[in-house]
């Protein structure tokens, strides 16, 4: 096994990781795309969505992502159909970022899949860890949401704004706070909330 499927291994096992090992990696960043995407007209909905074909590992259709927005790489973020994020979103895409469909995102919410040691002579070179986060259809994540690496939010779900999110949030569930907690399911009676 050479060194980068060395490295590839242990990013892939959530183990730690430098800057220097994964340097590699660097001609899958996007960022003078997201530059060029943030600096492009709202209105010039054609070129925003070509350049977000370019940026994003994958995009679906009808997708709203208002600027600005920032990603460490952009090529390992996945988005579904029906997508809108709101300003200030921000995904640390160092592994895999995969949002389903119909989900919609506030303001400042931070996606990160990387966190780091907590003793200081581990992090020399920007060491660190990644696990993939998976947002599955249809969540709605609320104004300046955090959601830590490893995280899977369930269908449907609800996260409080304001939340961090540092472990899986099941479908179908209202999750608030810090850390964000499970406060009580999404029912029935929820489909006549706001609309009498």
């Amino acid at each position: 096994m050479g060194e980068r499927d060395e490295v590839l291994e242990r990013i892939r096992r959530g183990l730690l990781y430098t800057e220097s090992e994964a340097s590699f990696q660097n001609p899958l960043r996007r960022a003078d795309l997201v530059f060029e995407y943030n600096h492009t007209p709202p209105g010039d909905g054609d070129a925003r969505r070509k350049l977000l074909e370019r940026i994003l590992g994958s995009v679906g259709e009808r997708t709203v992502l208002l600027s600005p927005f920032h990603a460490g790489f952009g090529s390992n973020v996945h988005i579904g159909d029906d997508f809108f994020g709101n300003v200030n979103l921000t995904f640390v895409d160092d592994v895999e970022i995969r949002i389903g469909n119909g989900v919609m995102i506030a303001p400042g919410v931070t996606l990160t899949t990387t966190g780091h040691p907590i003793h200081p002579n581990l992090r020399e070179d920007f060491r660190r860890f990644s696990e993939p986060i998976v947002i599955e259809d249809k969540v709605w994540i609320g104004s300046n949401v955090v959601v830590l690496p490893g995280v899977r939010i369930g269908y449907g779900s609800v996260i409080g704004a304001g939340s961090v999110v540092s472990r899986d949030i099941p479908p179908m569930s209202v999750a608030v706070g810090v850390p964000c907690r499970v406060v009580r399911p999404i029912t029935e009676e929820d489909l006549s909330s706001r609309t009498e």
